[in-house]
């Protein structure tokens, strides 16, 4: 495993400890609905509309729509940044999360959680090569599908650093989720100022060190 390759890996564990700080965050806000975890808001949807619960039926809707609006900015954004796309998806997210805190602030709690939803889509895209995505950062069912792949692989002696790459980012969400969950405890969404922050600095680490060509752009 190459310097460049653990570099990538600790930024990928570093974003999904900032993807389960905020859907923390904003599933305590909610009640019980992600903005990260969009498979938990579909299952939740089903089970709504079987129960007929026509408001909840529409949060869990929204809340999908604005993810996939989400990914769609990030695609956008990365189509015009060619090269370093990933650090525009970067300072992108930032941005809607600094504006989200700073709405919440005003008093604005649904406008927040749009735009912190929105950012938990972009996110996903700062992993992408060629059109996919190599690493996610938010939803983790996938990654720990890749992870038990290549534990299977390392325990016959092939790539036995692999797994590396999937079980430290469902650490960082893990992770992520503690502190969000103390964090609301103690500031409620006001500690979405946290989020911010280490979001700018994931930013400002990222454009000076960079992301090996293996898993992005």
């Amino acid at each position: 495993m190459t310097r460049a390759d653990k570099e990538a890996i600790l930024l990928a564990m570093s974003l999904a400890f900032l993807s389960g700080l905020v859907d923390a965050l904003g599933y305590l806000q909610l009640g019980g609905f992600f903005v990260s975890f969009m498979t938990g808001n579909s299952t939740r949807l089903g089970i709504d509309v079987a129960r007929g619960n026509l408001d909840r039926v529409s949060l869990s809707a929204v809340l999908i729509a604005l993810f996939v609006v989400g990914v769609v900015l990030a695609a956008f954004v990365r189509r015009l940044s060619p090269g370093r796309g990933y650090i525009a998806i970067l300072l992108l997210v930032t941005l809607l999360l600094v504006a989200g805190a700073g709405l919440f602030e005003m008093g604005y709690a649904q406008g927040c959680i749009a735009l912190i939803t929105l950012a938990m889509g972009a996110e996903n895209l700062v992993f992408e090569k060629n059109g996919d995505v190599t690493i996610g950062v938010t939803y983790m069912t996938g990654t720990l599908v890749k992870l038990g792949q290549k534990i299977a692989d390392s325990l016959r002696g092939v790539n036995v650093y692999e797994p590396l790459r999937h079980f430290l980012p469902w650490l960082g969400v893990v992770l992520g989720a503690i502190v969000g969950g103390v964090s609301f405890l103690g500031w409620g969404l006001h500690a979405l100022w946290i989020a911010a922050a280490i979001s700018a600095a994931l930013t400002i680490i990222a454009l000076t060190r960079g992301i090996s060509e293996r898993f992005a752009d």
